[in-house]
């Protein structure tokens, strides 16, 4: 992308300026505001709820419970188990009883406590271990066990390779519960139309996710909501799930008062009901030679689902692909289970299950080197997977580059890393600071690989006057996924990005293109939208070859013109499509990528699991102070591949903004459960990583173009954040010579020398 591009947002100066609207910004004629009713439980049976008093409060309009449902009360993206509004049962403290509408949001917050829940207190079952014990009680009666999903990886004969092994280290590992931390909470208005369509504005990351829950609780066609696209304040996966329960409430508000109704919650409403990170339970045996070849491994990982299925299977199929790190380790045996239990929901997070597994590998590979008395460095480059190796699944990388080792070669060097890994402390040092350098690597399957269908769509539509419309199925996050559809948009058509207008797209003017999950936006949006850009391309030179003097493969489209064999014969764009017109054609074009096929086995876990990959390397220096134990940051580095930049400033913000964040993963964040209550609702109890608390941060762009890849991009919003907290692990390791082996790192008094 040439240098004019390398910096460039389409709605920058809106939202710089304060000028863009956010869904809790909109207005409507006769709007009425909605606000959720919660128990004080964590597991009951409802036997009744009085509504009598709360209805009789000045300004309120309705209350509304799982009775007045004229669809279906429960659903789900995977399992129909999510209960939008609890009718038989309180599985988590989170769930919403019933839904209070007033005129303003301070009358319905007021008749909050005038709702009366009778309920059975049941005992919560708060440890996903004691819920796999058979005789557990049953989150979800009638499912037969509270495991959610058991995923598994089949390769060799691992147990055999284990009672070979020169060496076998068995470690344990634990991560906890994490929230999402968007600045913008959840919230929705619904607006029901004469035409008996509602019309849905939410802050959300997935709009067709979103109109499939409306539809179930509405009980009705998906082409009886409309929802359509804002501006939204952060969502990092987390505003799938719950942000479509809450545009469901509201849209079922709006049914039953047929007004438009605006919901909105506060920060403590959406840390209590919104899910979180899965805190990982992982048992690891690792087997390896004496020369440190890695040789076998067994892992058994338990994820605590809390209450809801949410998308836990395809968090926890990530964690299965990904639990050896981007090694090439010959047997493997694993397993991995979501379990239910009743604490607060758990789902999509950025890193979807890998950040859980690279805080574990990336330790084990370095005490593995360890014990073979090698480099960790050496130790990596023995094993890791290169072009042409198998993974533990079976697939052969071979359809791109494989690019790790100059990721790690890259970060090292940025880092000067084998010159400063000399000056560690290890836990020795005359001062009270204790220096340490540390780094980790991974690979990451992109898109959604074998876990879902995957496949996007792009629609053009040139005017007459030559400007154009854009728009893809593939929704803007915040992370500036529609400057890129711009861009690769303009220079597969040869023009201006100044003549595209992106058009935020509603569920009625494009089909479904899933979920802007699993960094999938730019390979998938961006491959629909140059698909649709050449297949418009192809229409055009078959119109204008004749007034070019040319045949059709001969027509060249750069510099805003249309261009013949030879530059005598152009047409301006604009003109060009001016000449359309009085041809009668349109220059419209609708186009789609699909995925390259991928395979899975469930009873083995062998298969091409996805179509491209992604590698990268991080790398942090950092002190620990001897007394107090205070661990402060002085130096991050980054190398990442991602196919090809196509913006590449956003590409280094998305460096910078997940290292941010997986700092927090690593050394301050956790959501603080007593008996299954959340305690720190907000950001007064629940820390996340100030300014103050980052270093500088480096990043340096890897690009090897995927030919898979219409546009030769894959893409880099989540491995950036799944590397930190190994990173930091093993720099505090090098600082300390103690290892920490559980999330957040705490250096308590004894832990320090």
């Amino acid at each position: 992308m040439s240098e004019k591009h390398s910096a460039w947002r389409n709605d920058a100066a809106a939202k710089v300026t304060g000028r863009a609207r956010y869904t809790d910004d909109l207005k409507f004629h006769g709007l009425l505001h909605a606000v959720p009713v919660y128990t004080d439980h964590v597991h009951a049976r409802i036997r009744a709820i009085d509504t009598a008093a709360a209805q009789r409060s000045p300004g309120v309009v309705r209350v509304i419970t799982a009775s007045d449902v004229p669809g279906s009360v429960t659903f789900g993206q995977i399992l129909r188990d999510y209960h939008m509004l609890a009718d038989d049962k309180v599985r988590f403290n989170g769930d919403v009883a019933a839904v209070l509408v007033a005129e303003t949001r301070e009358r319905a917050i007021a008749a909050i406590p005038l709702v009366k829940i009778e309920a059975e207190e049941l005992p919560p079952l708060l440890d996903p271990d004691e819920a796999m014990k058979p005789g557990a009680p049953l989150v979800h009666e009638g499912h037969g066990s509270n495991v959610v999903n058991h995923h598994v990886v089949r390769r060799g004969d691992a147990a055999a390779a284990l009672a070979r092994c020169d060496h076998v280290i068995e470690q344990e590992f634990r991560t906890q519960f994490i929230e999402h931390a968007y600045l913008e909470p959840e919230t929705a208005v619904a607006v029901p139309r004469q035409d008996g369509v509602t019309e849905i504005y939410a802050s959300m990351q997935h709009p067709f996710s979103t109109r499939r829950f409306v539809a179930a609780l509405l009980g009705v066609p998906l082409a009886d909501v409309e929802v359509r696209t804002v501006p939204m304040g952060g969502g990092f996966g987390g505003k799938d799930d719950t942000v479509s329960v809450v545009a469901a409430r509201a849209a079922l508000a709006a049914r039953l008062t047929g007004r438009p109704v605006k919901m909105t919650y506060d920060r403590e409403w959406s840390v209590r009901e919104s899910y979180k990170r899965h805190p990982y339970r992982i048992k690891y045996r690792l087997g390896f030679s004496r020369e440190g070849r890695m040789e076998a491994c067994e892992v058994r990982v338990v994820a605590d689902a809390g209450a809801y299925c949410s998308v836990t299977p395809w968090v926890t199929w990530r964690s299965t692909v990904q639990c050896c790190g981007p090694y090439d380790v010959p047997h493997v045996h694993c397993d991995v289970y979501g379990v239910y239990t009743n604490n607060v929901v758990t789902g999509a997070m950025r890193g979807f299950g890998s950040p859980q597994m690279n805080f574990a590998i990336e330790q084990l590979v370095e005490m593995a080197a360890e014990k073979c008395g090698i480099s960790a460095t050496a130790f990596r480059r023995k094993n890791m997977l290169r072009q042409g190796s198998v993974t533990i699944t079976g697939q052969t990388l071979d359809t791109h580059t494989v690019s790790l080792e100059q990721a790690l070669d890259s970060t090292l060097g940025q880092v000067d890393f084998h010159d400063k890994y000399k000056k560690c402390s290890l836990g020795r040092s005359e001062s009270d600071e204790l220096y340490g350098i540390g780094y980790a690597i991974s690979y990451r399957g992109m898109s959604l690989g074998a876990e879902g269908m995957d496949f996007n769509a792009a629609v053009i539509n040139v005017q007459f006057d030559g400007s154009i419309l854009l728009e893809a199925a593939v929704h803007e996050n915040g992370q500036g996924a529609e400057s890129a559809m711009v861009l690769l948009c303009a220079e597969e058509l040869g023009v201006s990005r100044e003549r595209i207008r992106y058009r935020m797209p509603s569920t009625a003017n494009i089909p479904d293109g899933g979920t802007t999950v699993a960094s999938r936006g730019t390979i998938m949006g961006g491959g629909a939208v140059v698909n649709a850009a050449r297949a418009l391309k192809t229409k055009l030179a078959e119109l204008l070859a004749p007034q070019l003097s040319c045949k059709p493969d001969d027509v060249r489209f750069k510099d805003d013109h249309i261009w013949g064999k030879d530059d005598s014969h152009t047409l301006a764009f604009g003109e060009a499509m001016h000449q359309l017109f009085l041809m009668q054609e349109y220059p419209y074009s609708f186009g789609t990528f699909k995925a390259p096929k991928v395979s899975w086995d469930e009873h083995t876990g062998q298969g091409n699991a996805y179509f491209t990959w992604v590698y990268g390397c991080q790398a942090v220096e950092l002190t620990v102070n001897k007394k107090t134990g205070r661990v402060k940051l002085l130096n991050m580095a980054a190398s990442h591949e991602v196919g090809r930049a196509v913006n590449p400033a956003m590409v280094l913000g998305q460096f910078y903004g997940g290292m941010a964040m997986g700092t927090g993963y690593a050394l301050f964040e956790q959501i603080q459960h007593e008996k299954g209550k959340i305690q720190n609702t907000n950001f007064d109890r629940y820390r996340i990583p100030r300014a103050t608390d980052l270093p500088e941060m480096t990043g340096l762009i890897i690009e090897n173009a995927d030919p898979l890849s219409p546009s030769g991009a894959k893409g880099v919003g989540e491995p950036t954040n799944e590397l930190m907290a190994p990173a930091i692990a093993n720099a505090v390791y090098n600082a300390t010579g103690r290892r920490h082996f559980a999330l957040p790192i705490r250096i308590e008094p004894e832990d320090r020398p």
